[in-house]
């Protein structure tokens, strides 16, 4: 716990020295939601049917998906981002050095990046109530249950998007690909029920989709557990298959690194 504390307490020090660039990223939230909020006054009737399941109101559901879409940035990027700035400032073969496990060090390197996009999370949903009359009728326990399953599906593609960093350096294709199809296919803007029926199948293959489904139903509707059921198995499944998964890659990955002699080559 102690390794983790200074894990986090490095990088709380690294972005608080950068105020002005600290306050901006708050100030994009408030910019983003009022670019939704007027695009959302031109959402017509027509929308009505694809949004019935989540309330029918487009702000209320494109709110959700700009919220909660962070901590997909952040399970994508955060491990591949911290592993490259190690790299390039000499410290990941320090660290790799210690007695320090390797899954502290990987899992460790990213609690910041999880602390700010919730509070990020937390200042959108206040927002949305005060300012723009978002509905939370929300199912809480259920919520927070998605929210920590979809954490850990997340944090293994990322884990495993920083195993081609350790190998390749650069050119990681994990990243590319789940942030291109993340946007497209898990209705991050859109219902995934306006897209063709081959792009509907495709999209039930990440983890996106159903957290944000499962998420919205649950904050904007209160859908129960047992209506939530189907999306909560889904994402169970990804968490027991990509975890371990990922875990093993990347200790093959580092192993590869040390055996090439480019562990700490950038």
């Amino acid at each position: 716990m102690t390794r983790v504390i200074a894990f986090l307490r490095r990088d709380l020090l690294l972005q608080t020295s950068y105020r002005f660039a600290f306050v901006l990223q708050f100030a994009g939230v408030f910019f983003n939601m009022l670019v939704f909020y007027f695009l959302s006054t031109m959402v017509g009737a027509g929308a009505a049917p694809y949004l019935e399941p989540y309330g029918g109101d487009y702000f209320s559901f494109v709110l959700i998906g700009l919220a909660f879409s962070g901590y997909f940035g952040v399970g994508l990027n955060s491990f591949s981002g911290n592993l490259r700035e190690a790299q390039t400032t000499g410290t990941l073969e320090a660290m790799l050095m210690t007695p320090t496990s390797l899954r502290t060090i990987i899992l460790s390197s990213s609690l910041y990046d999880y602390g700010f996009v919730t509070l990020q999370v937390f200042v959108y949903l206040f927002l949305g109530v005060l300012l723009f009359d978002v509905q939370l009728t929300g199912n809480i326990p259920a919520a927070l249950l998605i929210l920590v399953l979809t954490i850990i599906s997340m944090t293994a593609i990322g884990i495993v998007a920083a195993s081609f960093i350790m190998v390749l350096k650069r050119g990681d294709p994990v990243t590319w690909l789940f942030n291109s199809i993340g946007l497209l296919l898990g209705g991050v803007y859109y219902p995934v029920r306006v897209m063709p029926d081959w792009l509907q199948t495709l999209s039930r293959l990440i983890p996106v989709t159903y957290a944000l489904d499962a998420m919205r139903r649950a904050l904007l509707t209160g859908a129960t557990f047992q209506e939530l059921l189907p999306d909560i198995i889904a994402l169970v499944v990804f968490c027991v298959v990509l975890a371990p998964l990922s875990l093993f890659i990347f200790r093959q990955a580092v192993y590869r690194a040390k055996v090439d002699g480019s562990l700490a080559h950038f």
